[in-house]
């Protein structure tokens, strides 16, 4: 089972996204886009794990005990950089209880023998991913300048900061991920409520 979790996002702010994005796909048509059912903000990528591991990382998310926190989702960027651009994704202004949450979240796994994350965490929407690239936001060695979202950047330049609304989470996911080669899918296996 491949896992991850993650907060929902409101219906209101996926409807303003899904707007944006029907605007905007035309002008990186070689991009593989998210589709706007499946937009979350990913708090912790835990990766292959038996079935039989489930019970266990579901006992232990529901130990987590964060309070809550606004998310502000406004803006866009590209990782790593916008010369080399593998991802576009919108910004999130927020406090720092989201980042203590996913460190939180994190800090349980080495007991379940999952790797802790090495890098900080970097909250965002990922709206699409260049072909063939990965969805990482940090530098590789393998990035190289591409043109795959060049005549978005352009275009998106032209235009005022998006803002897509503020919500306050009241809970987090853990998500199994099917892959196929027309793109991922997500089943909720689990809701934790936050405190």
């Amino acid at each position: 089972m491949r896992l991850f979790v993650a907060l929902d996002i409101d219906n209101e702010i996926r409807q303003r996204i899904t707007r944006f994005l029907e605007g905007v796909e035309p002008f990186a048509p070689d991009a593989r886009w998210a589709k706007p059912e499946s937009l979350h903000v990913t708090l912790k990528f835990i990766g292959e794990q038996p079935e039989a591991a489930l019970d266990q990382i579901t006992r232990t998310l529901e130990t987590v005990r964060v309070p809550v926190t606004e998310i502000n989702f406004r803006g866009y960027g590209f990782f790593p950089t916008a010369k080399s651009a593998r991802v576009l994704w919108v910004g999130m202004e927020t406090g720092p209880e989201l980042a203590a949450l996913a460190g939180a979240i994190d800090a349980q796994m080495p007991a379940l023998g999952i790797a802790q994350e090495t890098r900080p965490f970097s909250p965002h929407l990922t709206l699409a991913r260049a072909p063939g690239g990965s969805g990482a936001p940090h530098r590789r060695k393998s990035d190289k300048a591409n043109r795959v979202f060049q005549h978005l950047q352009e275009k998106l330049a032209a235009l005022p900061t998006p803002e897509f609304g503020t919500m306050t989470p009241h809970e987090f996911s853990l998500y199994q991920s099917h892959l196929s080669p027309k793109g991922s899918t997500y089943t909720k296996l689990q809701r934790f409520a936050l405190r």
